[in-house]
């Protein structure tokens, strides 16, 4: 979300007003540093049959943080409503790049039950995106409405189902010789995808959802 503070249309900002946007670049560069060197270290593995604890934390503590800011810091409430939603849903382009899940499941990398489902859901909001977006440009008011508000739960539902399967997969796994899971997803540098890019993505969503509540009712009208 450091790159979400591209104004929207009719809004002013004054330059160096807000510290709001270097700390958050500053959180989103730590949290990832902290991400790359806890994955080089082999620690979101887990035994087979066990469940992917370090994993799910991945996911959940920086929500929860995203969460906490929201409710403690008005700072925080304005940055996150003053997001740019054009920004935000040309980011969900980079979803289509899901078809890579398909590719490892071909190659026997990773198991179909999680590949397919997480892939073809990140294909979907990805190849949408672009026509989400030329809403936005063309009718503001889109922003307000119901279908942008659907195609953002469904891109949370996504990562919340494929979340989940993947963290199924593992507890299922049985450590047999040769036995396909979702052991990849816990190394680098596929741990980058559960443990960053799905909480991110899901905090932009979030976001998305905040503002399209805060708008008045009558922009709703315009979509």
């Amino acid at each position: 979300m450091s790159n979400a503070t591209l104004s929207q249309p009719g809004r002013t900002r004054v330059p160096g007003a807000s510290p709001m946007p270097l700390l958050v670049g500053a959180v989103l560069a730590v949290w990832l540093a902290v991400v790359v060197a806890l994955g080089v270290r082999g620690l979101f593995t887990t035994a087979p049959g066990t469940p992917p604890l370090p994993i799910l934390l991945g996911v959940v503590a920086p929500l929860l943080v995203f969460l906490a800011a929201w409710r403690t810091s008005a700072a925080f409430r304005a940055y996150v409503l003053a997001a740019d939603l054009r920004f935000i849903v040309a980011v969900q382009g980079w979803r289509a790049a899901g078809f890579a899940f398909l590719a490892l499941w071909a190659h026997g990398i990773l198991p179909g039950m999680f590949a397919w489902p997480a892939g073809l859901g990140d294909m979907a909001i990805g190849f949408t995106a672009p026509w989400v977006l030329a809403a936005l440009l063309r009718r503001p008011g889109f922003a307000a409405s119901r279908a942008f508000a659907a195609w953002n739960l469904f891109g949370m539902l996504d990562l919340i189902v494929a979340v989940s399967l993947g963290g199924l997969s593992a507890f299922l796994a049985t450590g047999a010789a040769g036995e396909i899971t979702t052991r990849p997803m816990a190394i680098m540098p596929l741990i980058l995808v559960p443990a960053y890019l799905v909480p991110l993505f899901l905090m932009l969503e979030i976001t998305a959802l905040l503002q399209c509540s805060s708008k008045p009712a009558h922009d709703a009208s315009l979509a």
